[in-house]
């Protein structure tokens, strides 16, 4: 096990474990295995895992834990948007539990080489699977206008367009290949006020980061994996840690756990599908102030978690929560 495994405090632990209730002879999925600190968490109660993670690294990282766990471990290199399909190949077509921990890890942006920092410089990757098409192509191909919509959408960032612009302007003498050529443009562009600890380049990382991964896409086809692998009375929980995120999962929850529609005297009541989830937490589970001085990435973690019914798993409509369409660069236009 790494150094940095050992230090690594996963987010809200307690709050996942009492949720997920693991309990010996369930199966549990993590979909984002990282460092594995839900996995070891769920091990601990005596429930086995199947454990997925689309960063290899992710994936060599957790080999000894794989090994000293005799079986109740599987580790797979995967995305979790196929997580139905990876549980039933490692033979759990209904698993017991499966848990979310969104975005990029804390493995990803404390290596400058890995190009997800704006605080290190390092080439303009944030590719977490290291193939298909980096930041850097984003930055340096994307028509403006669409480079400010991904920026404004993804990154919910005011001045967007103006980025996009001065992007556009900067590139046509030198390609952008470093973290730090990109957060100092934009630290150049928005401004930095002396009090503010947010870092101006912070939004505009992060939308780069979601389109290069396609973040949201794959989110929205993991809680609709999980709807169909979990069994009934089997638990989802999703710690989220912005508002994009967290507000598909609310809608995706809120969606699937209606029993009755809206009507008026004018207009007949529709007709819903039956509930696929109750909501096991009305409204969201956030971190107290002693996780918070523990571990300061719990500031903005929000968990939500709903119980699977028995009624069959519905087809999902991205748009429907909230979803964005977006230029699709990376799925080859650019």
């Amino acid at each position: 096990m790494s150094e940095a495994a050992l230090r690594h405090v996963p987010v809200m632990l307690d709050a996942v474990l009492a949720h997920l209730a693991p309990r010996p002879g369930e199966t549990i999925v993590d979909g984002t295995f990282g460092f594995g600190g839900y996995t070891r968490g769920i091990l601990g109660a005596g429930a086995s895992v199947i454990a997925i993670d689309r960063d290899p690294e992710a994936i060599a990282g957790g080999a000894a834990l794989v090994a000293a766990q005799a079986g109740r471990l599987d580790l797979v290199h995967g995305r979790f948007g196929d997580l139905d399909t990876i549980a039933a190949e490692a033979g759990h077509p209904a698993v017991d539990g499966v848990v979310l921990d969104i975005g990029v890890s804390s493995m990803q942006i404390d290596e400058a080489e890995r190009g997800f920092s704006f605080r290190q410089d390092g080439p303009l990757d944030m590719r977490m699977e290291r193939q298909g098409p980096s930041a850097a192509d984003v930055v340096n191909r994307m028509d403006p206008r669409d480079l400010a919509r991904v920026i404004a959408v993804l990154g919910e960032e005011r001045r967007a367009g103006a980025v996009a612009r001065a992007i556009a302007e900067d590139r046509k003498a030198k390609p952008f290949t470093r973290t730090l050529e990109l957060a100092g443009l934009v630290e150049r562009v928005v401004g930095r006020r002396h009090d503010d600890p947010i870092h101006p380049a912070t939004r505009t990382f992060q939308a780069l980061r979601i389109l290069v991964n396609r973040e949201l896409e794959e989110l929205g086809r993991a809680l609709a994996a999980a709807e169909r692998a979990l069994r009934e009375g089997g638990r989802l929980v999703v710690v989220t840690f912005h508002s994009l995120e967290d507000r598909i999962v609310k809608r995706f929850l809120a969606e699937r756990s209606e029993t009755r529609a809206g009507g008026s005297r004018h207009l007949p009541e529709a007709t819903l599908a039956p509930p696929t989830f109750t909501l096991a937490v009305k409204g969201v589970v956030e971190a107290d102030a002693a996780e918070i001085a523990r571990n300061p990435r719990s500031r903005s973690a929000k968990l939500r978690a709903g119980i699977r019914t028995g009624h069959p798993a519905r087809p999902l409509d991205l748009a429907a929560i909230g979803v964005p369409v977006l230029p699709d660069f990376v799925g080859g236009r650019g």
